[in-house]
């Protein structure tokens, strides 16, 4: 019984994104002497009024490269699984960053994918074709396969299946991640 009850327990994905607007940036206090500047601490005003702290480092994936602002929306993806201090308003180290003006007409998903391109919550399948740009996070060219890592899935439309199938426009593999 306690075996059939675990297979059917709602797996927490990989990934959670916070959308709002950014309120305010600052360069991040390290502690690490003189490397400070490049880190920056973001903090965002969510849908709900509510503020969540980033952390965006160099090894943050920023969509299409675009330099963040204060006043812009955007969406901040982090980490699910990785240690956060236990303080108000909640911070978290950002891996995936989308600005919202690049989503005009578009969707995107961050996590896990496996070899079958499935997503660990198995709501979304992926179709590549020969037309998928398929991306590292410094933006040179992925030549091997995309499943089996986490992923960030830029797509315009989806089936309505369980999962619903996509062919992406843009895929972004997170190796370093």
């Amino acid at each position: 019984m306690e075996r059939f009850q675990n297979q059917n327990r709602m797996q927490m994905p990989a990934f959670y994104g916070v959308e709002g607007t950014i309120v305010e940036m600052r360069a991040a206090d390290t502690g690490m002497g003189n490397r400070s500047g490049c880190r920056l601490f973001i903090s965002v005003e969510d849908v709900n009024g509510n503020t969540v702290n980033f952390i965006v480092s160099p090894m943050t994936y920023i969509a299409d490269f675009i330099t963040l602002r204060e006043g812009m929306e955007a969406i901040f993806y982090y980490r699910t699984d990785a240690p956060v201090p236990l303080i108000y308003p909640p911070q978290y180290s950002a891996v995936v960053v989308v600005p919202k003006q690049l989503l005009r007409g578009q969707f995107v998903t961050v996590g896990y994918f496996n070899d079958s391109l499935v997503n660990e919550e198995q709501t979304l399948q992926l179709h590549m074709d020969g037309r998928v740009r398929v991306l590292t996070i410094n933006n040179q060219r992925f030549l091997g396969n995309p499943g089996g890592h986490d992923l960030v899935v830029f797509y315009e439309r989806s089936t309505r299946s369980i999962p619903a199938q996509t062919t992406p426009d843009k895929v972004v593999v997170l190796c370093s991640q």
